[in-house]
């Protein structure tokens, strides 16, 4: 239960930014940045039933280990990208990240419903879609929080640094919440120069912020892949038979 709160606190936080990346700093349609998404979405089709042939062969603990590992290396490739980096570097990304969560998903389910009682099986995938949902909870809020606690800290200086416009306290308000979501705070009758001044810092606070984001959504997965050396292959069934 812990190893999945983990994975989707990791996976929901940081995903949560890639969306505001593609569309907001890239400018890629909602189609287009789906699209982009699909490595992912494929790895976890195509690794599923390895990863459940590699678990009846060796158990779920190396693909937890393994998958949590991939994962981990995938939030650190992530967080490298910059605001002027392709849309298409994500892709190899994506692709180690489907791998690792096809990986954990299928060894968790293995050793969470495989080690309740046979009457029990359907409590014991509840509670693992309960953690699912709190993981990707806590991870959107405190990775949230990072990346707000990052464009508070650059923000103002960048903006100093680069001589624009004094902005008010309610003005830095609403710049740092656009921001946050990879926009820049312009308007129509913004001079395209400093349109586009404005929209260069925004875009780079943006990705120092989720860089730092990704950081430690990498360290969850690593602290993941540790927890997963418990994982032990399950024995529902046997204990089922015993009463347990």
């Amino acid at each position: 239960m812990v190893l999945v709160i983990l994975l989707m606190f990791a996976m929901f936080g940081a995903m949560f930014f890639m969306t505001f990346y593609l569309e907001n700093v890239h400018g890629l349609d909602p189609i287009a940045a789906g699209v982009h998404l699909l490595p992912m979405t494929a790895m976890l089709i195509i690794g599923s039933p390895i990863a459940a042939a590699v678990i009846g062969k060796l158990g779920p603990r190396t693909p937890l280990v393994a998958g949590m590992g991939l994962a981990a290396v995938a939030m650190l490739g992530l967080s490298r990208l910059g605001a002027t980096a392709s849309p298409n570097d994500t892709i190899a990304w994506f692709v180690l990240l489907g791998l690792g969560l096809s990986s954990v998903m299928v060894g968790a389910t293995n050793v969470i419903v495989g080690n309740a009682p046979a009457e029990l099986a359907g409590v014991a995938g509840g509670l693992q879609s309960t953690a699912m949902q709190l993981g990707g909870a806590l991870g959107t809020a405190v990775l949230g929080a990072v990346m707000s606690a990052k464009i508070t800290a650059v923000l103002p200086a960048s903006w100093h640094a680069a001589h624009l416009p004094a902005l008010s306290a309610a003005q830095l308000a609403g710049a740092k919440s656009a921001v946050s979501v990879g926009a820049a705070p312009i308007t129509s009758s913004t001079p395209p120069q400093l349109a586009a001044q404005i929209t260069r810092i925004s875009h780079a606070t943006f990705a120092a912020g989720m860089h730092d984001a990704f950081l430690v959504a990498a360290a969850v997965a690593f602290a993941g892949a540790v927890v997963a050396l418990l994982a032990k292959r399950g024995n529902g069934t046997a204990a089922a038979h015993a009463g347990l």
